[in-house]
């Protein structure tokens, strides 16, 4: 299009604006805008003249007024005809352009700048401000396209610029506030304008304020006087180019901003802090600066440098301590820096007091907040969690947040929060009056008054606080999808009452409970399942979890730790919950006895059998006087038991007090009861492991079947039965038959439990064994070598089946070729590894000290294999008794290397 073709579509457009404002070209002079401004047909001639003069932006925002036009579409329309150098019109007296002190002329005059002006307060710097790598993120934002002009734009539209996001208290401000101050001082600017954005009103009255400083406007309205300084902003071709910064600081509610957005430019600059992550304040033109939480190193500068101005010193290790518990919040380290400096408390005693449930956020604030601040962490919140709850689905947002604030801060799955508990429990609390408070505890809602909550509105209801940056929401992970700041969560818990705490707590471990698969494939979703069951119980306390029973939650975490292989874990969290269950409900609540059960099972696990056998010997008298001899409870303890003696070198002891149990459960229940199917496939193993491997084999057959018939093909018994019967079929010298059944195993186990459960990786293991002892030694020991990878990661150094496979590995690669004093150097280091996780005296511990005395010997120091094989023989017989098996063995390899010392003939090889 030509200028000429512009120039007379513009002329065109401004005729229809003037009849469809029902002017006569005689009356427009006549008519003035708000203001007082008269606007003439000289005027509007003049306007759109190239040469013609820059009007004063009342005279613009009064001829917008006037024709009924937009007034950054009327300052567009006049740059057009201002492209033709040819426009003319009829010859009029040129109206002379305003030179007020301020006015635009001022401004955008040729030759050197003026000063620069400010309009509105910058905050203060920070006491202690820390320099972050986000303000030479934000700079470069801003200087390196962040001002990009976007083409057909329109009031409403947002402009090109910067838009600095996070949580409340994270330091938007503070970044905002020392950019505006940079530029200022390095003169890169003519104009900044600081507007508090909190509330339209505000917003309006700052930007008309710069109308009236700047441009030297007399509108009246605030209003009109505020868009009049926004199209002045404007770029024009007729004006030198104006380099401005407005900062719209804490920006509330988006819509606030609507016809307010100040215009594109390419010296202009729009910064925005705000909490808010709506899509309207996002695209393709703007730049996003998610801000973050102090690192550590930056929260202990800050915290020293604070104290020190307050002229206190602590140790960096306590100012890291006090830094993490704030989460890193710098605002929290603001306000903790400064309760310190009046109160003159100790950080340990304030660390206390902020771990104590009984103390609320507001309780540790100092009494004059510091840097000019208006509102203590929690209240700066306060405002978001309202707004939060009036966004789509209305009401979800703060019992989401509720539940979510006695959880993990660190990654909450999402199905826990759309499990049936959790939309139960925010359909009961749905907040839809405005006090926007919990019911009280006499409250109730009948099933017809409490409408359902889908899966679908709940993620809606994290979007809602993910808006209000209340929450960070990342479902392409979801097993820690939702985290919560967790100063945020102290001070939503601070809003609840004791019985809405209860109430609160209850819901989160039924949630807890309902999202926890049966078969943990996930490994990542059930180390946050574990985490956040943890963080519930520190959150919320005893008197929540234990108050007339102890929630199942809280067993289901213990038995999950044991699943995934972290057994001394395990032994400890049940620990903790034998002593918890003691202390709130007596020592022979069914509650306290379960709990002793599981840790008893534990110790077992974690290599101390005997430790075991005690705990479950006391236990058994205790469940028959309490529950009586025929109870469930009663008989699990009894078969545990003697899995225990069995794991503790009484093979034969375990396999008769199972049979005793079975003969029991036959008359009781039947030959295919689970519990039945259970003890049945022990005994099976049992006796085989006590030498009689006849009966064994013969017994696993039936057993596997008719595990798989009653439970089904997939239940972990019927597939552990099925790797105990390849093991007893490699020691049956059936190697090759053990490698095929362990291999089709493995296949059929890693789909149902993944390649990472604990169960799948015995079995690879016991695969690995078998292998070598079916003659495939290299085979075996690059099986083992991958799988040792694997435990490391998914079990951790010491569990026992690393070691255990640690020793595997080691005399796999004996066989392979490794020399008896490396062989020696590993067994040595393995040794140590196992005492002490395992104990001397423990099985697998056995087995390495055997290995290694016979390795010993093999390596040329006979003396050193007799004195090894005599220190064992003497525990053995102390620990198993004379007629255990391996008792035997022993004896054996002592006399065998008694009589190479005698010779003086250190042997390489034996056939013991």
């Amino acid at each position: 299009m030509t200028p000429e073709e512009a120039l007379t579509q513009l002329r065109q457009r401004v005729d229809r604006a003037r009849v469809t404002a029902g002017l006569a070209k005689k009356t427009l002079a006549e008519r003035t805008a708000q203001g007082r401004v008269k606007v003439s047909r000289t005027t509007v001639q003049q306007f759109f003249r190239a040469d013609g003069p820059i009007p004063s932006m009342d005279t613009v925002t009064a001829l917008a007024t006037v024709l009924k036009l937009d007034v950054q579409d009327l300052l567009d329309l006049r740059d057009v005809a201002a492209g033709s150098a040819d426009v003319a019109d009829e010859a009029v007296p040129p109206e002379p352009a305003p030179d007020s002190d301020g006015g635009p002329s001022s401004l955008l005059r040729d030759g050197p700048r003026p000063e620069p002006r400010l309009v509105g307060p910058i905050p203060p710097a920070a006491l202690a401000f820390q320099h972050r790598a986000e303000a030479d993120q934000l700079r470069a934002m801003l200087e390196n396209g962040g001002t990009t002009v976007l083409e057909g734009q329109s009031v409403g539209r947002i402009p090109a610029g910067g838009t600095l996001v996070g949580l409340g208290g994270v330091g938007k401000s503070q970044l905002a506030a020392d950019y505006a101050r940079t530029i200022l001082a390095d003169g890169t600017v003519d104009v900044v304008v600081w507007v508090t954005a909190t509330e339209r009103s505000a917003i309006i009255d700052r930007l008309a304020q710069a109308a009236r400083e700047l441009c030297a406007c007399r509108l009246a309205e605030p209003d009109q006087a505020a868009r009049a300084f926004l199209a002045w902003l404007a770029p024009r071709r007729s004006a030198a180019p104006l380099r401005w910064l407005v900062v719209l600081d804490d920006l509330t509610l988006p819509e606030d901003m609507d016809g307010l957005w100040p215009p594109a430019s390419p010296q202009g600059r729009t910064l925005v802090t705000t909490r808010r992550q709506d899509a309207a304040l996002t695209g393709p033109s703007r730049n996003r600066l998610q801000v973050g939480l102090f690192t550590p190193a930056q929260a202990i500068t800050y915290l020293a440098e604070a104290l020190a101005a307050y002229e206190r010193t602590e140790p960096d290790e306590d100012l890291a301590a006090m830094a993490a518990d704030h989460g890193h919040l710098p605002l929290a380290l603001s306000q903790a820096a400064a309760y310190l400096a009046d109160t003159g408390a100790t950080v340990g005693a304030y660390r206390r007091a902020l771990a104590d449930r009984a103390t609320a956020l507001h309780d540790l604030a100092p009494d004059l907040l510091p840097d000019q601040q208006s509102h203590t962490v929690a209240a700066a919140w306060a405002l978001s969690i309202d707004h939060a709850d009036t966004l789509k689905p209305e009401g979800l947002a703060r019992p989401l947040l509720q539940l979510a604030a006695c959880l993990d801060p660190y990654g909450i799955p999402t199905t826990v929060l759309t499990s049936g508990p959790a939309r139960a429990y925010l359909a009961h609390h749905r907040v839809r009056q405005p006090e926007n408070q919990l019911p009280a505890e006499s409250t109730t809602k009948s099933a017809a008054e409490v409408a359902p909550i889908s899966a679908a509105e709940v993620e809606r209801a994290i979007s809602a606080l993910r808006r209000l940056s209340l929450l960070t929401y990342t479902p392409d992970t979801p097993a820690t999808a939702v985290r919560v700041h967790q100063l945020l969560q102290h001070a939503v818990r601070d809003t609840l009452t004791p019985a809405q705490r209860y109430e609160t707590a209850h819901a989160a471990a039924d949630s807890l409970t309902a999202a926890w698969p049966d078969i943990e494939r996930d490994t990542r979703l059930a180390q946050a399942l574990r985490a956040n069951t943890t963080a519930l119980g520190n959150h919320v306390g005893d008197d929540a979890l234990y108050r007339s029973a102890a929630h199942a939650v809280m067993y289901r975490a213990g038995t999950s730790l044991g699943d995934a292989g972290q057994v001394a874990a395990a032994r400890d969290h049940f620990a903790r919950l034998t002593a918890a269950t003691h202390r709130r409900l007596g020592p022979d609540h069914p509650d306290t006895l379960t709990a002793r059960h599981h840790l008893a099972f534990m110790q077992d696990q974690a290599g101390d059998p005997t430790g075991a056998v005690a705990a479950f010997t006391q236990l058994l008298d205790d469940r028959v006087r309490v529950l009586g001899p025929d109870h469930p409870d009663t008989l699990s303890t009894r078969h545990h038991l003697a899995t225990a003696r069995g794991q503790a070198g009484d093979p034969a002891g375990a396999a008769n007090a199972l049979q005793g149990i079975l003969e029991y459960l036959l008359k009781a229940k039947g030959w295919v009861h689970p519990d039945t199917l259970h003890i049945r496939y022990l005994l099976a193993y049992w006796q085989g492991r006590a030498g009689n491997l006849e009966a064994s084999l013969a017994s696993f057959p039936e057993v596997i079947a008719d595990l798989r018939q009653v439970l089904g093909r997939e239940h972990p018994d019927a597939l552990t039965a099925r790797a105990d019967f390849a093991s007893m079929q490699g020691e049956a010298g059936d190697a090759a038959g053990a490698v095929a059944r362990l291999a089709e195993l493995v296949d059929d186990m890693t789909p149902v439990l993944g390649s990472d459960h604990p169960y799948t990786l015995i079995a690879r293991m016991n695969l690995a064994s078998m292998q070598g002892e079916a003659g495939d030694a290299a085979g075996a020991v690059a099986r083992l070598g991958e799988l040792l990878d694997d435990m490391l990661r998914v079990l951790g150094r010491d569990h026992p089946a690393t070691l255990f496979a640690r020793l595997n590995l080691i005399l796999g690669r004996e066989q392979t070729g490794d020399e008896p004093g490396v062989v020696v150097t590993d067994l040595v280091a393995l040794l140590a590894d196992q005492v002490r996780v395992l104990g001397l005296y423990h099985p697998d511990t056995f087995a390495t000290r055997h290995n290694l005395a016979v390795c010993r010997g093999e390596a040329g120091d006979a003396a050193g294999a007799v004195a090894a094989f005599e220190e064992l023989l003497s525990d053995h017989l102390r620990e198993l008794g004379s007629d255990h098996p391996e008792t035997a063995t022993i004896r054996g390899h002592l006399t065998y290397w008694n009589e190479r010392v005698a010779e003086g003939d250190a042997h390489q090889s034996t056939d013991l």
